[in-house]
C-alpha cells in the first residue's frame, strides 16, 4: 500500500479520530473556561492528572468505566484547586496555570512510583478495545461536546458564562454571582481534559510520564482557532489530530523526512495557527480579569 492510500484508508481516518478525542475534550473544555473569563493554560495539567487518575481507577478496579470515572474526577479535582488559586486568592492566571501544569509533571512521576515503583511508567491495565466504533466513550465524548455548544449558546446558564467573560460588572449588578459561574465553568472544563485524560491511558492501557505531550497547549490553540466556540474548537482539533496521525503514519512506513523532524508536525502546526488566527480572533473582553471588572 503506497504512503497515499494509506492516508486515505479508513484506518488512517479512524486514527484521526482517536487522537482527536483528547484534544477535542480538552479544547471544549478550555473553551467553557475561557469564555467564563478565565485563561485556561492548566489543561496539560489536567490533561494529565485525568490521565493518571484513569490508570489507578482502571488498574485497581479492573473496570474501564471506573476509570473514566476517576479520570474526570482528578481532571476536576486539579480544575478546583486552579479556580481556588485564580479566583478565590485572585491569583495570575497565566502563572498559576504554568504552575498546575509544572505541578503535574512532577507529581504524577511521583504518585507513579509509590503503587507501580516506577517514575516512567505503570502496567498494563483494563483499557479499550480495538474496535473505535464500538467504544461508548466515544459517543458519550460526542454527545459532551454537542451539549457543550447547545448550552453555552441556547440556554440561559450560558448566556450567564458568556457575559461573564465580556461584561462580568453586568452580570453582578444583575445578582448573579460572577464567581460562581466561573467555578462551574472551570469545574466543567477540568472534568472534560479529565476525561480527555482517560481516554490517553486508557487506549494505551497504562500510564506513561508526561503522556499529555503538549495536548493542552495545542487544545488551546484550538480553542483560539475556533473563536472560543466549543464545536468549532473540537473541529479544530481534527486538523492537529490529523498531522499528529501523519507523522505517525510517515513514521512507521518509512519516509526519508528523520522521526525526530516528524514528531515536530503538530507543535509546528500550533504556531502557524496561532500566527494566522490570533490577530483575527477577539477573545472574550473580560478574559483574564477578575469577578469585579
Amino acid at each position: 500500500m503506497t504512503t497515499l492510500h494509506a492516508l486515505l484508508s479508513l484506518a488512517f481516518l479512524a486514527q484521526v479520530m482517536r487522537m482527536a478525542v483528547p484534544y477535542a475534550l480538552a479544547a471544549v473544555g478550555g473553551s467553557l473556561s475561557e469564555r467564563s473569563g478565565i485563561i485556561d493554560i492548566a489543561l496539560e495539567g489536567k490533561l494529565l492528572f485525568g490521565a493518571f487518575g484513569a490508570t489507578i481507577g482502571a488498574y485497581y478496579s479492573g473496570s474501564v468505566a471506573v476509570g473514566v470515572l476517576a479520570g474526570v474526577a482528578a481532571g476536576a479535582a486539579v480544575a478546583a484547586l486552579y479556580a481556588t488559586v485564580v479566583i478565590r486568592f485572585r491569583a495570575d492566571q497565566i502563572v498559576a496555570g504554568v504552575a498546575i501544569n509544572m505541578l503535574a509533571y512532577g507529581a504524577t512521576r511521583y504518585l507513579l512510583e509509590i503503587p507501580f515503583h516506577s517514575t516512567a511508567s505503570s502496567p498494563r491495565h483494563a483499557g479499550f478495545g480495538p474496535s473505535l466504533a464500538a467504544n461508548p466513550v466515544l459517543w458519550f465524548a460526542l454527545v459532551l461536546i454537542a451539549a457543550a455548544g447547545y448550552v453555552m449558546y441556547r440556554t440561559p446558564p450560558g448566556l450567564r458564562l458568556r457575559a461573564s467573560g465580556e461584561h462580568p460588572g453586568a452580570v453582578a449588578s444583575l445578582g448573579i454571582s460572577v464567581a460562581r459561574v466561573r467555578w462551574v465553568s472551570v469545574l466543567s472544563a477540568g472534568a472534560y481534559a479529565g476525561l480527555g485524560g482517560a481516554w490517553l491511558s486508557l487506549s494505551q492501557h497504562s500510564f506513561v510520564a508526561e503522556m499529555s505531550r503538549g495536548r493542552g497547549y495545542i487544545a488551546l490553540a484550538a480553542v483560539i482557532m475556533g473563536r472560543w466556540n466549543p464545536l468549532l474548537a473540537a473541529l479544530a482539533c481534527l486538523l492537529f489530530a490529523t498531522a499528529d496521525a501523519f507523522q505517525v503514519q510517515f513514521a512507521t512506513t518509512g519516509s526519508a523526512i528523520p522521526s525526530e523532524l516528524l514528531s515536530t508536525l503538530p507543535y509546528a502546526l500550533t504556531i502557524l495557527v496561532l500566527a494566522g488566527f490570533m490577530w483575527r480572533s477577539r477573545p472574550p473582553a473580560a478574559l483574564g480579569k477578575s469577578d469585579d471588572a
